[in-house]
C-alpha cells in the first residue's frame, strides 16, 4: 500500500504544478502551503485520487510476480512450419505458373495443329503417344497436394535428404552417373540411393515431372484432367507410398490440418 500512495503523492504533485499550485524546479514554500486557495484545490485533487484509488481496485492489481505466468513460446512445431511455408509456397507457386503456362500453350497447339515438331518431340519426352496423353501429363496438379507431399516426404524439410540432397520427396535414384546420396537401408540387400538436386527448385520441378511420365500416376494424369478438386486426386496417388491405401488418406489429413488449398491456384481445366 506504501507504493501506492507514494505513487499517488508524486501523481499530486504533478497534477498540482500542472494546474499552477506547485512549480516543479522551484521547492515548495511553507507559504504556500499554509495557503487557503491551495488547502482547497489540494483538498479537490486528494479527493479525486481517492475515487480513481477506489475505482480501479488499485489495491487488488497490485501484480505478484511469482503469479505472473512466461509469455507462451511458439512451439517448435509451429515455427518449422512456417520456415518450410515461407520456403516451399512461393517456389511451388511460382513452378505451377509456369507448368501451367506451357499447358496453356501445348493446349492451344494441339488445337491450332501447329507446332508438330514441338509436340512430338513433348511426346517422346512424356512417353505418350496421343495428345490427350500429352495434355493429361503437362497439365499440373494443384499446389495443396505438392505441399502435403513435401511436407510428409521431407518431415518440414528436416530430412537428411532434404538436408543434404534438396530431396524434397524421396526420389530414388536409378542412374549411377547423376549426383545422389545414399539411404541409411537398403532393399534386398541392395543399396538404395536418392537424387540429389542442386536446390529446391529442381526437385519440386523434378517431382512434377516423375508425376506426369511414372506408369503409376497414369490413373493420376486422367483424373487430373478431368477436375482440380485435390481431394478426388489424392486416391490415385496410392502407389507414391510404402502405405498404399493409407498414403492418400494421410495427405487429406496434412491438406486440411495445414489449409494448405488456401496456396491452390484456381484454373480452368
Amino acid at each position: 500500500m506504501s507504493k501506492v500512495f507514494a505513487l499517488g503523492f508524486i501523481v499530486l504533485i504533478f497534477i498540482l504544478s500542472i494546474i499552477g499550485v506547485v512549480d516543479l524546479v522551484k521547492p515548495v514554500s511553507t507559504d504556500i502551503l499554509n495557503n487557503d486557495i491551495f488547502s482547497k484545490k489540494l483538498l479537490i485533487v486528494e479527493q479525486k485520487i481517492q475515487k480513481d484509488l477506489n475505482s480501479t481496485n488499485i489495491d487488488k492489481k497490485i501484480i505478484d510476480i511469482k503469479k505472473v505466468k512466461k509469455i507462451k513460446k511458439p512451439a517448435k512445431t509451429d515455427i518449422k512450419k512456417q520456415h518450410f511455408l515461407d520456403i516451399i509456397v512461393p517456389i511451388s507457386q511460382s513452378i505451377y505458373k509456369e507448368l501451367y503456362s506451357q499447358y496453356q500453350n501445348i493446349k492451344k497447339n494441339i488445337e491450332q495443329n501447329s507446332s508438330k515438331q514441338y509436340i512430338n518431340n513433348l511426346k517422346k519426352e512424356y512417353n505418350v503417344k496421343t495428345d490427350h496423353e500429352l495434355l493429361s501429363a503437362v497439365k499440373p496438379h494443384p499446389i495443396s497436394i505438392t505441399l502435403a507431399q513435401c511436407a510428409m516426404e521431407s518431415a518440414w524439410l528436416t530430412s537428411r535428404f532434404a538436408k543434404e540432397a534438396n530431396n524434397l520427396f524421396g526420389i530414388w535414384s536409378f542412374n549411377d552417373k547423376e549426383p545422389r546420396i545414399a539411404a541409411s537401408g537398403s532393399r534386398d540387400g541392395k543399396i538404395i540411393y536418392l537424387k540429389k538436386y542442386k536446390n529446391y527448385h529442381d526437385s519440386i520441378r523434378d517431382y512434377y515431372k516423375n508425376i506426369n511420365r511414372s506408369w503409376a500416376f497414369k490413373e493420376f494424369r486422367e483424373k487430373k484432367l478431368q477436375t482440380n478438386n485435390p481431394f478426388k486426386l489424392l486416391p490415385y496417388l496410392h502407389r507414391y507410398s510404402e502405405q498404399k491405401d493409407e498414403y492418400p488418406k494421410t495427405l487429406k489429413k496434412v491438406i486440411i490440418k495445414n489449409n494448405f488449398t488456401a496456396y491452390d491456384i484456381k484454373e480452368k481445366n
